[in-house]
């Protein structure tokens, strides 16, 4: 009988308003941390697939400048990258230059001679 009675106290205590209070507030911390965790864990996401994207465009990157290192390596590389950058041209060979035309006006001159260098101007 005496065990009887110690379990029943046991459970009368766990049963407790106090116990209870002290539970729900417990439940309640472990809930707000893994709702910040799950936020932790979106952001973390997000940074994996900015990082994955910029680990892809610095692998095409390194392709391209493999490329263009095997290129220069050749005498027809080293040519066309002379040509490109300064302009040159083989002998023999026409050369097209394409002029904007906002930079291509040509400034007016100042009328200072009136109305007869005009007509002198005119029949030169």
């Amino acid at each position: 009988m005496r065990n009887f009675g110690r379990t029943n106290q046991w459970k009368n205590l766990l049963a407790s308003r106090a116990v209870l209070v002290f539970l729900g507030i417990v439940f309640l911390i472990f809930a707000w941390n893994v709702f910040g965790l799950w936020g932790k864990m979106r952001e973390t996401s997000r940074n994996r697939e900015m990082v994955e994207n910029k680990i892809n465009d610095l692998k095409q990157e390194k392709e391209e400048l493999s490329f263009s290192i095997t290129t220069l390596k050749t005498e027809e590389g080293i040519e066309e990258n002379i040509r490109d950058r300064y302009g040159f041209g083989k002998e023999g060979e026409g050369l097209i230059v394409i002029v904007d035309e906002d930079k291509a006006e040509v400034p007016l001159e100042a009328n200072t001679g009136g109305f007869w260098s005009f007509l002198a101007n005119l029949f030169k």
